[in-house]
């Protein structure tokens, strides 16, 4: 679990497309150098083409690119709009690319959920987002809710090497040197910042980014406020949020009210009991769908990612959370949080809670013990390693020069 902490970063909380996706663009249309970009999602409608518009204009300026995609998440990329991104000079990946079957994606696990974006070295994002127009508020009802955050400072480096390095399977050595070449070689401190990237695979880091949330909740003295789309945790986690609430700390849960997925919902209800009878709080989000991964400790620590606190993410995906020590950036979080708790969410409370059928009493009982064992069960599924493969531009395109 040893990661790399750096002090003298900048961080800016960006929540939802409307901050997220004019940054990135805007820092594309600047770009000097280099472009590296991870993402689990692309998709083809306004969004997912204005990124493809300004990719294209960067690597027509010389700007070396590299775009890696997950296989499943952005497996409806028609081989036009991944062409037009190599025949202008990009690299483009897909992380365990698999046939469907009979009209099924078939590579559901293991999924690249990383999502990070470098440029030229100096500028880095991180955080929940995908490249879809479902995270603006103007897609209607089921826009999504979500952060990330940008970043200045040496952290950047860290980021960017370990997104090189992913690259390595598919390209050699020296051309990814050559994107880690910017002037100055060290990078200037850009503020006060602590900060730390935390990931989790399945190799050497499987359980990294649950291990700090575990620190953060038990080193807890005032409050914790975690707002999390997908909350499925093992029985420790859950174990030591009741123990956080039991010894006095609030301990606040922001969850899925209006979730994308009804089984999300339905199995983080099971849980609610659990926690409610130790004092934790639970609210569920009604504005919109959530698809936050967040959390804050005391106004003095926080966490801003890709990792939900379920299976998929702490036992199977790839996943990149930055940790980050500073009062500012956390107090800032937690009161973008209280907004949502004030305005858009509904408090669980026990006592007002109909009286649960015996049928779901069982149900309960199964997932929570499912919960206590599911690590050690993902453990026996084939660990999937950096598996990528590159597309390269076609004959006719680079002859015909179509865009």
């Amino acid at each position: 679990m040893t990661v790399k902490w750096t002090s003298g970063n900048s961080l800016e909380l960006l929540e939802n497309g409307e901050d997220f996706f004019p940054a990135v663009f805007e820092a594309i249309r600047h770009a000097e150098r280099s472009i590296i970009l991870e993402t689990f999602i692309i998709f083809e409608d306004k969004v997912g083409n204005e990124l493809r518009e300004v990719l294209i204009g960067a690597a027509e300026r010389g700007v070396r690119i590299e775009v890696t995609v997950d296989g499943y998440g952005s497996a409806d990329l028609t081989p036009e709009y991944i062409e037009g991104l190599t025949a202008a000079g990009a690299g483009f990946h897909v992380f365990d690319p698999q046939p469907r079957r009979l009209g099924f994606r078939t590579n559901l696990f293991r999924r690249l959920h990383r999502k990070i974006v470098v440029v030229d070295g100096t500028l880095a994002f991180v955080g929940g987002i995908n490249f879809s127009a479902d995270h603006l508020a103007d897609f209607g009802p089921t826009a999504k809710q979500d952060y990330a955050i940008s970043i200045r400072g040496p952290l950047v480096e860290e980021i960017g090497r370990f997104a090189l390095e992913a690259l390595s399977p598919v390209r050699e050595p020296f051309s990814w040197r050559t994107m880690l070449r910017r002037p100055p070689r060290q990078q200037p401190h850009s503020g006060d910042t602590v900060a730390a990237l935390v990931l989790r695979d399945n190799d050497k880091h499987t359980k990294d980014i649950e291990q700090h949330y575990r620190i953060g909740i038990r080193a807890a003295k005032h409050e914790i406020t975690i707002a999390n789309a997908y909350f499925f945790p093992g029985y420790r986690f859950l174990r030591d949020l009741r123990q956080a609430a039991k010894r006095g700390v609030r301990v606040r849960l922001i969850l899925q009210g209006e979730p994308d997925m009804a089984i999300a919902r339905f199995v983080a209800t099971m849980l609610y009991d659990y926690l409610l009878s130790a004092g934790v709080e639970i609210y569920e989000y009604c504005e919109r769908p959530l698809h936050g991964k967040v959390a804050t400790v005391d106004d003095t620590w926080a966490t801003v990612g890709s990792s939900n606190l379920d299976p998929l993410s702490l036992a199977l995906n790839l996943e990149a959370n930055i940790m980050i020590h500073d009062r500012a950036f956390s107090s800032h979080l937690r009161e973008r949080l209280d907004f949502l708790v004030k305005n858009h969410c509904k408090v669980m409370e026990r006592l007002t809670r109909p009286r649960r059928k015996i049928q779901r009493v069982f149900v309960g009982v199964f997932v929570f013990h499912f919960l206590r064992r599911f690590p050690a069960w993902a453990g026996w599924l084939p660990a999937r390693k950096a598996q990528l493969k590159s597309f390269e531009p076609t004959v006719d395109s680079m002859i015909e020069g179509k865009p």
